[in-house]
């Protein structure tokens, strides 16, 4: 059973609706079947923004919502009900159990689509669409248009003005309800166990993707059947190449581990890093850049309240970690003129953290007009800072080279300042080397 209920779904289609212009229509079209290879698919992700609006998970589907409308304001175009692909692939709605299940005040089979829909359109002044995300679909829906047009000597009204739904959209997708947030705090927890379970299972000579499959089978026993994303598991080198994905090299002792890994409950995602002595206990280079990264992280965190905005996180993150490099050589000058020549890029070369929700890196604007966007509660972001000395890099001493860390928590803005909903994960050096040799 879905942990957000009908009456939230119908609560957001009824808001999107009332920011929109009278005499319009909004269409959204579902998430497609991807092809793997040969007879094989992907496993089936429907499009966010869609299951956002609808809850309903099947492919080949089309939202269209139409304010004022005397015969139901919600239609669903899906596919039909078939025994035989239904034998195959398993059960379908149809469109009765789209109206009967998911709250359609009407629904038709997609194979009318381009009977039904053209005239849906007709009479309504503006079209609240995705243009440009779907260019398949966008074809489509100028062909229902075009459709029109070509009977206005026969007194029909094409829409005059196509406006972009995304804005709207996922400006409310931005603000996590008291049922999403319960959500995410279960996605958390799930990933917390998932890497407490893989700081007690590491050590030398296991291969990275051994690691991931502890990550794995904690998310599918709890029920979240797919990861958020691609893990990473970067031992040693791997660990200062940001997206590392192969997750193919032996773990050695005496190296870290970056682990970026989260799983995906209910269309809504977790993220959370951390990195650890693959041998449970830290050098002292590793110790010293780790504890710069987390007071970085703490720093940040604090910084994360109502009425603050986006950037004053990643601007703590910054200060903390120049002036900590500078203190421990491997920066050169004073912090202010390298804070403004980004001199710390060269080990530091990302922003704090990103929205997060239905998708890892959710949707929602960071600036509005040219100012940072304000801290509002409900909102939910990660805080992600990171220290990565390359391999290769000869303007540093040898000790340092090829250490890459980042720490990464999951944060819920809340009325009186912040949720850290990942908290369950130890990230002090103590409670790290403590778990790991218990």
């Amino acid at each position: 059973m879905s942990r957000i209920k009908k009456t939230e779904f119908e609560r957001r289609r009824k808001r999107l609706m009332d920011h929109m212009e009278p005499d319009s229509i909004a269409i959204v079209p579902s998430a497609k079947e991807v092809i793997r290879n040969r007879d094989v698919e992907y496993p089936f992700r429907q499009d966010s923004d869609f299951y956002y609006l609808t809850g309903f998970d099947e492919p080949n589907a089309v939202l269209v919502l139409l304010p004022g409308r005397d015969h139901g304001e919600y239609v669903l175009f899906c596919r039909e009900r078939d025994t035989t692909m239904e034998l195959w692939n398993g059960y379908r709605a149809g469109p009765e159990g789209a109206c009967q299940q998911y709250s359609a005040d009407d629904a038709f089979p997609i194979s009318d689509i381009d009977e039904i829909l053209p005239g849906l359109i007709e009479g309504r002044e503006r079209v609240y669409y995705a243009m440009g995300r779907h260019s398949e679909f966008d074809g489509k829906v100028m062909a229902w248009i075009n459709t029109i047009r070509n009977k206005v000597r026969a007194g029909a009204h094409p829409p005059g003005e196509f406006v972009d739904l995304d804005h709207i959209l996922h400006d409310m997708r931005l603000i996590k309800s008291a049922a999403e947030q319960r959500v995410m705090r279960e996605a958390a927890a799930i990933s917390a166990r998932a890497h407490c379970r893989a700081m007690q299972a590491c050590r030398p000579g296991l291969m990275e993707y051994q690691l991931e499959a502890e990550y794995l089978h904690e998310f599918i026993r709890a029920g979240a059947r797919q990861p958020a994303y691609c893990a990473i598991v970067g031992s040693g080198i791997n660990g200062c190449i940001l997206h590392y994905t192969e997750n193919a090299s032996v773990m050695r002792s005496g190296d870290l581990v970056l682990i970026d890994a989260g799983c995906e409950l209910e269309y809504y995602a977790a993220d959370i890093t951390r990195t650890f002595p693959v041998n449970g206990r830290f050098n002292r280079q590793q110790k010293a850049l780790y504890e710069l990264v987390l007071k970085a992280q703490l720093a940040a965190i604090g910084q994360i309240r109502p009425g603050n905005h986006w950037n004053q996180p990643h601007d703590a993150t910054v200060r903390i970690i120049t002036s900590g490099l500078v203190e421990l050589g491997l920066l050169k000058g004073k912090v202010d003129t390298l804070i403004k020549k980004e001199a710390y890029k060269m080990f530091y070369m990302h922003r704090t953290g990103h929205w997060l929700g239905m998708d890892v890196h959710d949707v929602g604007d960071y600036k509005v007009g040219d100012e940072w966007r304000l801290f509002e509660p409900g909102m939910a972001l990660t805080i992600e800072p990171g220290i990565y000395v390359a391999h290769d890099n000869k303007k540093v001493d040898k000790k340092w080279r090829g250490i890459g860390i980042r720490i990464e928590d999951d944060v819920i803005v809340t009325k009186t300042g912040n949720e850290v909903i990942t908290a369950d994960v130890p990230k002090s050096v103590d409670e790290i080397e403590r778990l790991m040799a218990s």
